[in-house]
């Protein structure tokens, strides 16, 4: 029996439609949606246990994954199946997890699984738009506790108007690129790029956005109540000890305004606030702390947080000492590794990055390869985070998703910079040392200056800035530079790159409902004061990029060749160019471009003379000598009716100097007027019609002999010939030998 479908369609507002329809597949799930537009589908489950983990969070998964059938293409690989996560897909999943954990409840700690799957692929549809609002549905139509639908839409700004969810071909004309994530009342994330955007263009997207979003949350709900809104689950909730919190806050939090008013290092906070929990810890007695312990500690933690937040608030101070809008001490250094093509490290504080910056050809371009899109990037980030930056021992296990995350912000920061004519593939590599809150920005103001020291020709020097809020509804306080511990401890986390002329990247995770914009506004401004502060201690240490690459980095240099040429210049079985790279010492790769349909060569090299050899070489295939004009020659062989000659100003480039070209007088012998190596000057012809080839001339530049008399040109119906040659039918065939011997028999083998 096919089963009863029930269906939601979300208009865009300009002849484009989502439609979210449950009750065909997966209805084993907990809840099951399929979101659709144009030919673009996904596929989201939510599953999650009925019995609490032993845990003190929520272990939350959320999976997207795209399918190359969904394309009708094969996955690569040997296995031809889809294995790890791309980055794009791990950064869909952090953009997805990021909205959905705030709204479940603080104790609920079931194990929950959201699946997101691409099942059919749409050119002019991103996918990851409309995963948000596929992982909100699936947990609609599910009895699993949360607090309410939520949307994400990517907002662009094309020729000045806002779209929602644009195609790809848009975004490409796009100065402002963002997805935003929401519930109906409350903005929740941010993340996107810009092209040097203003604070208040950033706020009208933000608000474009979440207009979207909201008829979006809207169908979700009419969704759920059409197919049958199910009554949400009961759980087992956290234990809760009102008299026990209070009588914890009295302990711990004097002491804890004390040691944060004191303004103390890391560490040395960090063994204070240690101290204290111990102290109270110990003051139970062995039967409550194994009755109590974990609420002992999680009340202390709570207290200790109050205590934080309540100093900030009322006195402007934090936890090192400094005030909201004081920045950590900054130290930075350039070319500190030797051999690299370019380094530096940004310090700030107890926050250290050290980047390096690797130059290639387009042979060494990042292959994207994902059933919603193919390309490559000739500029690309990476970011590790080693246990070592905050001082702890924990196994490798791969890249992170949050390095994975932290790397394509400073990536989007920085890309918007590099400038159209880089001829490089440009790969930055950016090692946090040392970790006390963003490390991601320390990454992109590193990755700055190490570009500059390479010797890429930024536009502009970009810095990044990571920001903090804490309120208590009535006041606020927006905090420059946050420490690790008042990310934790804030009410709103974000991290915005610039220039000095506007934002290039942020990130954003709002924590309180219904922020306003007005402080959202404000809150950037004082992000921007703060960023133009340390773009200035950057741009002390490196003013401008290096004018060149360094001695030993490789130089790249671009030269065109029509496509017909393309098969010349690398030979039978590449042996050409591959002589030609061992002989220079340069590394060539040539790429076709279809738009012109001309071949893009890129010669890369650290030694000049091998370079310029290359150029030379590919200028000799080039050259087209002018009929009428005089060029330099130079015998390079010597033949007995005539001399092969190379233009010098072409090497390899030949042609033919034939013998009776040499003088005005007759020439039995070549040698007597020319030798191998001579140099000399010979007029081009052009195509001689006659022999049907390039033809130069000596003699036509040399004034003609005293009484030169020209030869009287031939009779061309008679050219010498009897009247029996030139006719045929004429033929005297009546004086062969009549007494020729009879041919022999051939012999059988």
């Amino acid at each position: 029996m096919i089963p009863k479908v029930f269906r939601e369609v979300i208009d865009l507002g300009d002849g484009r439609t989502i439609s979210l329809e449950t009750g065909k597949l997966a209805k084993q799930a907990h809840g099951s949606v399929v979101v659709q537009s144009g030919k673009c589908m996904l596929l989201c489950t939510v599953v999650s246990n009925y019995h609490q983990a032993d845990v003190d969070f929520l272990p939350l998964t959320v999976d997207y994954r795209e399918k190359f059938a969904a394309a009708g293409r094969y996955p690569g690989g040997f296995f031809k199946r889809e294995a790890r996560p791309s980055d794009g897909e791990v950064l869909t999943m952090r953009l997805v997890d990021r909205v959905l954990r705030p709204l479940f409840p603080k104790d609920y700690h079931a194990e929950t699984q959201v699946m997101i799957q691409m099942m059919s692929h749409d050119d002019d549809v991103m996918p990851d738009a409309m995963a948000g609002l596929a992982a909100s549905a699936a947990i609609q139509l599910s009895d699993i506790p949360f607090e309410t639908p939520i949307s994400e839409v990517r907002v662009a700004r094309v020729n000045g108007e806002f779209v929602i969810n644009p195609t790809r071909a848009q975004l490409g004309e796009a100065d402002i690129d963002m997805m935003v994530g929401a519930s109906a009342d409350s903005v929740m994330m941010v993340e996107g790029e810009m092209d040097e955007c203003s604070e208040e263009e950033m706020a009208d997207a933000i608000k474009f956005a979440h207009e979207a979003i909201k008829v979006q949350c809207a169908a979700q709900v009419a969704l759920a109540e059409a197919f049958g809104k199910k009554e949400t689950r009961e759980y087992e909730p956290e234990v809760e000890d009102e008299d026990l919190a209070a009588k914890i806050k009295d302990m711990v939090y004097d002491k804890t305004y004390a040691i944060a008013k004191a303004g103390s290092a890391k560490h040395e906070r960090g063994v204070a606030f240690s101290e204290i929990k111990e102290e109270v810890f110990n003051s139970f007695s062995e039967e409550e702390q194994a009755e109590l312990g974990k609420l002992i500690h999680k009340y202390v933690a709570k207290a200790q947080k109050t205590a934080i937040r309540d100093l900030t608030l009322k006195e402007g101070l934090r936890l090192d000492g400094r005030k909201t809008t004081d920045i950590r001490p900054i130290w930075c250094e350039v070319d500190y590794l030797p051999s690299t093509h370019g380094s530096s490290i940004f310090t700030r504080g107890e926050t250290q990055a050290l980047a390096t910056v690797t130059l290639g050809t387009s042979r060494e371009a990042n292959q994207i390869d994902m059933p919603s899109f193919e390309g490559e990037e000739t500029f690309y980030l990476h970011y590790n985070f080693p246990p070592f930056s905050t001082g702890e021992a924990r196994p490798l296990r791969g890249t992170s998703r949050r390095e994975v995350g932290h790397g394509n912000l400073a990536q989007r920061a920085l890309k918007g910079m590099i400038p159209a004519d880089c001829p490089y593939t440009v790969r930055v590599v950016s090692e946090v040392l040392e970790s006390n809150g963003s490390s991601s920005m320390a990454t992109v103001c590193s990755g700055t200056m190490a570009l500059m020291d390479a010797g890429v020709q930024l536009k502009k020097p970009v810095s990044g800035i990571a920001m903090g809020l804490i309120s208590d509804g009535d006041n606020y306080a927006v905090l420059s530079d946050i420490l690790g511990d008042e990310d934790h401890l804030g009410d709103m986390d974000f991290k915005v790159t610039g220039t000095a002329d506007g934002i290039t990247a942020c990130q954003m995770d709002i924590k309180i409902k219904g922020l306003s914009y007005e402080i959202l506004v404000n809150a950037l401004k004082q992000a921007r004061d703060g960023r133009l502060h340390i773009l200035s201690k950057l741009t002390d240490t490196i003013e401008k990029p290096n004018a060149t690459v360094k001695a030993h980095a490789p130089k790249m240099i671009t030269r065109r060749i029509p496509n017909d040429m393309i098969g010349a210049f690398i030979g039978p079985g590449g042996k050409h160019i591959q002589e030609l790279q061992k002989e220079t010492e340069t590394t060539i790769v040539i790429t076709e471009d279809p738009e012109t349909e001309e071949g893009i060569i890129e010669i890369l090299g650290t030694k000049p003379e091998g370079m310029d050899a290359v150029i030379a070489k590919i200028e000799s295939m080039l050259f087209k000598p002018e009929v009428g004009s005089v060029y330099e020659v130079k015998v390079i062989k010597m033949l007995d009716f005539g001399a092969v000659v190379e233009y010098t100003e072409a090497p390899g480039n030949e042609v033919l100097l034939h013998v009776s070209e040499l003088a005005w007088e007759r020439t039995d012998n070549v040698s007597d007027v020319v030798n191998l190596g001579d140099i000399l000057d010979v007029k081009y012809f052009g195509i001689d019609p006659r022999t049907r080839k390039e033809k130069v001339s000596r003699k036509a530049i040399l004034p003609k002999p005293e009484g030169w008399q020209e030869r009287p040109k031939r009779d061309n119906n008679n050219r010498g010939r009897d009247n029996n040659r030139g006719n045929r039918d004429n033929r005297n065939r009546d004086n062969r030998r009549d007494d020729r011997k009879p041919r022999e028999p051939r012999k059988e083998d």
